[in-house]
């Protein structure tokens, strides 16, 4: 759903405007996984669309959007009830590293 290929501006600012809620709401999830493929799946998807020109088939796919972008919001607040530790990726602390000279966390090291 390439903004130069849609028709008219209004439809143009709602494409935009669904991608950026999109976005936003795949970043709520707490688990890193989650939210790298929130945004992975919404940028493939809105690319993969891009050169649609049909208005038709553009509004079944800002309505299909915005079904999805409703699917997100339920799932991020279910997903706030199960925070993790954050990993290593994301910046974290883990193992035995400290903050304020106090262990986060002890790995079980499997040995006893």
């Amino acid at each position: 759903m390439s903004v130069a290929n849609v028709a008219r501006p209004e439809s143009a600012q709602k494409v935009l405007s669904l991608y950026r809620q999109l976005l936003r709401q795949g970043n709520q999830f707490a688990a890193y996984n989650f939210r790298e493929y929130a945004k992975r799946r919404t940028r493939d998807a809105f690319h993969e669309n891009k050169a649609v020109e049909d208005p038709r088939r553009i509004q079944e796919l800002i309505q299909k959007g915005l079904k999805d972008l409703q699917m997100l919001k339920r799932q991020t607040v279910i997903s706030q009830f199960y925070q993790q530790d954050r990993l290593v990726v994301e910046g974290g602390l883990s193992g035995k590293d400290t903050a304020n000279h106090e262990t986060l966390r002890q790995k079980d090291t499997g040995w006893d």
